[in-house]
């Protein structure tokens, strides 16, 4: 059994009127038709909201399948243009300024206009939508005054040359957070229907969108979660593997009384050349190449923390019970990448076990170099002979003639100095060590001033800071070594008095203070150092050089009045003065030489008299 058309069941009144139906007939069919064609429209309405719940059943379905927020809304708006025979459907959502939203999806545009489009939250049929958590719509967007236009809206409607427009809200529950926009390019009346449709696919849609960003923030966190669980993982491998190599390096260091093969088992863990310095410097074993490294060694032997160099060496100090054994230089490979630095400390240990064990020749003779200047520098009261042949022994002939060079860095730089002066020490085979907060050297050599400048030049570049050298000597005998000590430190804190900091000097250099400062005053070699060519000019040539600068400085520097003093012409005065400039400079009539020049007369004239009486001066 079917059921009749509605065309049949219109024809049946205009059948029977033909044949002649009488009129009581014709009032009961036209009765009937109306039941009739009142069936038909509620069975058309029936099948209507059957066929959009039907829709909405399977937007639903949709809305489920995409894994993201945009695969969702994609879905959204191509559900709303079917279920409602629109020409376009678009989605806001808030964007991350306060108060405002944008285009996130859109489906049926025709410009570029509308996809990312800021909205302003007070102004639109989605502000009204979301603020009255209700559908709002116009059947022409552009002439309804209504509602406040916005002119970035305006501008999309007009481009898409829209007219009717609703808007239903996407909303958490009672949260609203975006709205669903459904538009025609025609003038367009919603039914009550088609209103209920989109509210319910908006609700649809705002349930589907709530549960993805749910996912989407639990599948970000177990993702979070995995990144973490892939680092600890490697963090316990790495720390196994480290525990590993520091058993393997300390049995080895334990079992085995030689160093190379430690250094070759270091050099594999560390997959790179590698050299393990003694206290001293020196090289007691290599693995690889590598460039000179004794910089690197001295500088981690003076530093507690492991040492970077510019040029990619690895450092670090070789250590037991507050004593420095040595270092150990490296430069790790991609195989150690991650814990270099924890596998070279390690590395670092196993060595200083292996030289406490053994008592390796190198590491001692370090710490003897260190011991036996401390015991110079101290004016210790052991005998001279068992000093002498501690240096011996140390390779250090202390009869022959040595100085002391005395360094005073500034204090960010002391680090850096003690390193440095480590490799120049067991350059010019002599010794070093930190007395009193100064970097103390003994070197062979009988120059003092010149040793001095050679120190200052080779540290003062690589330091990049200030340092005050002074130098003292030459001494021959291990006890004067204390004396000398004592006299460059004299003569170091007079240059830091007169604000001679910076540069090098010796006790001789400072002129009459050095003769002051001199454990052995030397007249003799201090007036030869001021007066020495005026002294042999007279003795050579019988002239009176000598007297004519007592009697100017006598006479207050006047030529005039020293003339008459020595009964000559000042002309004369005048010519001896100009041979006593070519003699001893321009510059002697300066305060300070001039000074030196009175002292020198002085001590000369004073000498002469001693001598003279048969005493020595």
């Amino acid at each position: 059994m079917t059921e009749a058309p509605v065309a049949h069941i219109e024809s049946l009144l205009a059948e029977a009127v033909r044949q002649g139906a009488r009129e009581p007939e014709r009032a009961a069919l036209e009765r009937a038709v109306r039941i009739g064609l009142d069936i038909c429209a509620q069975r058309g309405a029936r099948q209507q909201r059957e066929a959009r719940l039907s829709a909405l059943l399977s937007a639903a379905q949709d809305l489920l399948v995409p894994a993201s927020l945009d695969g969702v809304l994609q879905v959204a708006t191509r559900r709303a243009r079917l279920l409602l025979g629109a020409d376009m459907a678009y989605v806001s959502f808030p964007g991350p300024d306060p108060g405002m939203a944008h285009i996130r999806a859109s489906d049926g545009h025709t410009s570029t206009l509308n996809v990312g489009l800021r909205l302003r939250g007070n102004a639109g049929l989605g502000h009204s939508a979301v603020t009255n958590l209700a559908p709002a719509w116009t059947p022409d967007y552009l002439d309804d005054d209504r509602f406040r236009h916005d002119e970035d809206i305006d501008e999309v409607v007009r481009a898409e040359t829209l007219r009717s427009v609703m808007a239903v809200p996407l909303s958490r529950g009672s949260q609203p957070f975006g709205a669903l926009y459904i538009a025609d390019r025609n003038v367009r009346h919603y039914t009550p229907e088609e209103i209920a449709t989109a509210s319910l696919l908006g609700e649809l849609v705002g349930l589907a969108a709530g549960q993805t960003e749910v996912l989407e923030e639990s599948r970000a966190a177990l993702r979070a979660l995995e990144q973490e669980h892939r680092r600890t993982t490697e963090a316990l491998r790495q720390l196994a593997e480290h525990r590993r190599a520091h058993h393997e390096l300390l049995e080895r260091a334990l079992t085995d009384d030689e160093l190379q093969p430690l250094a070759e088992l270091i050099g594999r863990h560390l997959d790179g050349p590698l050299r393990i310095h003694a206290a001293d410097g020196s090289v007691l074993a290599a693995v690889g190449h590598l460039p000179d490294t004794d910089a690197a060694a001295a500088e981690a032997q003076a530093a507690k923390q492991p040492v970077h160099t510019a040029d990619g060496l690895w450092a670090v100090q070789a250590a037991a019970g507050g004593e420095v054994l040595g270092s150990v230089v490296a430069r790790p490979g991609a195989a150690a990448d991650g814990h270099g630095e924890e596998l070279l400390g390690a590395a670092a240990q196993a060595v200083a076990v292996q030289l406490l064990r053994t008592g390796d020749p190198a590491a001692v003779r370090g710490r003897s170099h260190d011991e036996l200047l401390e015991d110079l520098l101290s004016g210790t009261q052991r005998p001279p002979q068992q000093l002498q042949e501690r240096a011996r022994r140390l390779g250090v002939d202390l009869s022959l003639p040595h100085l002391v060079v005395v360094l005073r860095p500034e204090a960010r730089a002391a680090g850096r100095a003690r390193a440095l002066v480590t490799g120049l020490a067991q350059r010019r085979n002599g010794l070093w060590a930190m007395h009193n907060g100064d970097v103390v050297l003994l070197l062979p050599g009988t120059a003092p001033g010149a040793t001095a400048r050679a120190v200052l030049g080779e540290l003062a570049p690589q330091l990049g800071e200030p340092v005050t050298v002074a130098g003292a000597g030459p001494v021959s005998d291990a006890p004067s070594v204390y004396h000398c000590y004592q006299e460059a430190l004299r003569c170091l804190d007079s240059m830091t008095a007169l604000d001679i900091t910076g540069r090098s000097a010796s006790p001789g250099e400072l002129g009459f203070l050095g003769l002051l400062l001199a454990d052995t005053r030397d007249v003799p070699s201090f007036v030869e150092s001021v007066i020495g060519p005026v002294l042999d000019y007279d003795k050579q040539r019988f002239t009176d050089l000598v007297r004519t600068l007592d009697a100017y400085f006598e006479t207050g520097g006047s030529p005039t009045r020293a003339a008459q003093k020595l009964h000559v012409h000042p002309n004369t005065v005048a010519r001896r003065l100009e041979r006593i400039g070519e003699l001893l400079g321009p510059a002697w009539q300066d305060p300070a030489q001039a000074l030196e020049v009175q002292l020198a007369l002085r001590l000369a004239r004073v000498r002469e008299i001693i001598t003279r009486d048969g005493v020595p001066l």
